[in-house]
């Protein structure tokens, strides 16, 4: 795998203040060298408008109609409009003059930097260098390849969360349509977790917040595992909204993050020329994996305090009303010791009840957070005794109160409401049946980890991907890609080029398709697509530049025409293809909470799925009752010497695309091979910042190496380290998942620091 260039790399004291006029001055800088002057405005100007074009970045929510600004963008959203509409092409003369085992040597970086796809390119078996190849014959090789297989279930489709609603809901009917559940997403490595906890808990698989929760209603804002400054931007306005109006925010994390300390909203007068909003009444900084011990200390408090009689403290009369296991999860509070609170969480006794004080102050609590959570061993556990916490004082179901897991990827959590998931309930199975007259099979398929290790088994011969960056996103980086090269054929549906496309089957396609922001013709006329935010509001993303090239097509047809090649017509794929409301029809009769879809999605801004426990406190569990729960304390043991290490984005990347090679919050520019260790930990090991090491991740006897990383003293807690994903996720071992979701445990990795 290639690495950055790094004999620049600088290391300053981190920024304790987001954005103002340097995040604006970053994002156009960036911006005009992609896209030119003119592109530029075109873009920017219609980013997350109500007549424009979703932002391929973060899925934070969108303001009410009549309520956006005109720029209603972040640094980062601006860098991934510019990455996806850049003059950049990579054309057949890109790919003649540069072999694949070049192009492996360089860096993600310049991979993705090198441009857009512009036509269909294959390698053959045997083959050095990607040739055209027309779209009838991508499609026939396609086709043919999935037609030869002794079963279905020798294919995996594999989507990322940009793919629209339309585009997702095609994709997961021809994989169905074909035989087989096989329907890996992102979403088994970021939020399976949260949605395996909220499912068992509250009765659905998502959040239950809205926007205006959080700027309009609640009193207390917990923001733990996340870093919005970098991940979702334009999340500060929110919580600079709620700030200015009297709400308190509190945020738990391992590192301190300068979104969360001092927010210049460059939109204001206060951000450009004053000192900004202070938005964190409260630090805590929790060690790795202490997050489960931390809640379980805040409840406990919580049952201590109401036991003692002063005053009430929970809700009583919510709990018996619409709850069930309490006196259960009180037992287990009761018998947690303090001490192991303390030891494993980090955080001191006082500190937990100085929390506990602003928990007791405060009507309505929302807690976000996002994969500082989910991608741990025991990620499920602790959402769930974070759903306790919400329980308690009766936070769910009231405005300004509820779970709010923040997706990191535009439409992620829409895919899974259109049935990408390798596990979708009977229901949803039964009405796709009704609808196109076939039986959808009912085995359930393999999630991501389970994908890798059949390739890796030898038990799957196409991989189709619809976006993404599978080779970089995923765990155990070696064997993955030992993986995809026992693969017949490999299919990637892509705008740009990355690692992913470089590691592949004997066979393999690259099918370059229209990115978010291009104006999409069919048939019938110009289309849209539609896709659905963290917080269930699902609204029209228009296009507006013209296609990077014209042998481009949209995710949409590739995936109909892939249709057609393999059944004829059976499910109307020509007319999909056609007119996308043809799809929403379906749709509309399919998946539940889409009725009238073609109606509703007109509505300014779009409309809210339903969300019962927060429209009517109605909790679809198993007992019909919203679940408490116990949950041992516990966390992953660290042999002496070693650390707990977490992967982690840098402020120029999204997800595993990277913009440019600084991390200026953290004080990091011109490289991303550091590693950012407590200076104590540190010296303990005779070191010093500057000093370049080895990490070395330990496993059940195995291990794993990433050399070559600069140590940089930061105040993370003791026994705690960080570095930059994708490179670490060499370490991360494809067995290590979190229990109950099967998630990537990419923030609780057991590692040791060897001089390099």
């Amino acid at each position: 795998m290639g690495t950055d260039h790094d004999e620049s790399l600088r290391v300053r004291p981190p920024k304790t203040t987001a954005v103002g006029i340097p995040g604006v001055r970053h994002a156009m800088t960036y911006a005009l060298a992609e896209m030119g002057l003119r592109r530029s405005v075109t873009t920017l100007r219609s980013i997350n408008q109500v007549d424009g074009f979703d932002c391929p970045g973060c899925a934070w929510p969108d303001p009410a109609s009549g309520e956006r600004s005109h720029a209603e963008f972040c640094e980062n959203g601006a860098k991934a409009a510019a990455w996806e509409a850049t003059t950049a092409r990579v054309d057949r003369d890109f790919f003649a003059r540069h072999s694949v085992q070049e192009l492996r040597s360089l860096s993600d970086h310049e991979l993705e930097g090198s441009g857009r796809l512009t036509e269909p390119m294959y390698l053959a078996s045997g083959a050095d260098h990607y040739a055209p190849i027309s779209w009838d014959d991508a499609i026939e090789l396609t086709s043919r390849h999935l037609k030869a297989m002794p079963s279905p279930d020798r294919a995996a489709f594999y989507t990322s969360g940009r793919a629209s609603n339309e585009a997702a809901f095609l994709y997961q009917l021809l994989a169905r349509r074909l035989g087989t559940n096989n329907l890996p997403d992102c979403s088994n490595m970021c939020h399976e977790s949260s949605g395996t906890a909220l499912t068992e808990t509250i009765g659905i698989g998502k959040g239950v917040v809205s926007l205006r929760d959080i700027t309009d209603d609640a009193e207390l804002i917990v923001i733990v595992g996340q870093n919005p400054g970098t991940n979702h931007p334009r999340m500060l306005s929110a919580l600079e909204t709620a700030k200015r109006r009297g709400a308190r925010i509190v945020t738990i994390n391992p590192l301190p993050e300068a979104g969360l300390t001092r927010f210049k909203n460059p939109q204001t007068f206060r951000g450009v020329l004053g000192s900004g909003t202070v938005l964190a009444d409260r630090f805590i900084p929790v060690r790795l994996s202490g997050d489960l011990a931390l809640f379980t200390g805040v409840n406990k408090s919580l049952l201590e305090r109401e036991e003692r009689g002063h005053t009430p403290i929970l809700d009583r009369e919510f709990i018996a009303q619409y709850c069930d296991g309490f006196e259960d999860a009180c037992a287990g509070w009761r018998d947690a010791s303090w001490s192991n609170i303390e030891e494993l969480s980090g955080i001191a006794r006082a500190d937990i009840e100085a929390f506990v004080d602003d928990v007791v102050a405060a009507r309505s609590v929302v807690v976000c957070w996002a994969m500082g959570i989910t991608q741990h061993r025991d990620a499920v556990a602790t959402i769930r005794e974070i759903v306790n916490f919400l329980l308690l004082r009766g936070n769910i179901g009231r405005p300004g109160a509820g779970p709010s897991p923040i997706r990191g990827h535009s439409n992620v959590q829409g895919d899974r409401t259109m049935g990408i998931w390798e596990k979708m309930p009977d229901a949803f199975l039964d009405r796709l049946a009704e609808e196109f007259s076939f039986d959808p099979p009912r085995a359930h398929g393999y999630d991501t980890v389970d994908t890798i290790r059949a390739m890796r088994d030898g038990d799957i011969d196409v991989f189709v991907a619809l976006g993404g960056n599978f080779v970089a996103a995923t765990p155990d980086t070696e064997v993955t890609v030992a993986a995809m090269a026992r693969l017949a054929l490999s299919v990637h549906v892509a705008t740009k080029l990355n690692r992913s496309h470089l590691h592949h089957g004997r066979e393999a396609l690259l099918l370059p398709c229209l990115g978010r922001s291009e104006r999409d013709v069919q048939e019938s006329g110009e289309q849209f697509v539609t896709v659905e935010d963290s917080m269930s509001m699902v609204h029209a993303s228009r296009g507006r530049l013209e296609p990077g090239s014209p042998e481009l097509l949209s995710e949409v047809a590739i995936i109909c025409e892939l249709g057609r090649a393999l059944f004829g017509d059976d499910m109307g794929w020509r007319a999909m293809r056609a007119d996308y409301g043809v799809i929403r029809g379906h749709i509309s009769r399919v998946v539940e909470g889409f009725d009238d879809f073609a109606n509703r999605v007109d509505e300014p801004g779009g409309f809210v799925l339903p969300r019962g426990p927060h429209d009517g406190r109605v909790f679809r569990t198993s007992t019909g009752k919203a679940r408490f729960t116990h949950n041992p304390v516990d966390a992953p043991e660290v042999p002496p010497g070693h650390l707990l290490l977490q992967t982690m984005r840098s402020h120029d990347q999204f997800n595993t695309t990277v913009y440019g090679l600084d991390d200026r919050y953290r004080g990091i520019t011109g490289g991303r091979r550091v590693v950012f260790v407590n200076g104590d930990d540190l010296a303990e090991r005779s070191l010093v910042e500057g000093d370049v090491v080895d990490l070395v991740s330990v496993w059940r006897g195995e291990e794993r190496r990433l050399s070559g990383l600069r140590c940089v003293a930061y105040p993370t807690p003791r026994g705690c380290a960080a570095t930059y994903f994708p490179e670490a996720n060499v370490l991360v071992p494809l067995e290590s998942t979190a229990h109950g979701s099967n998630t990537p445990t990419s923030k609780s990795i057991v590692v040791r620091l060897e001089p390099h």
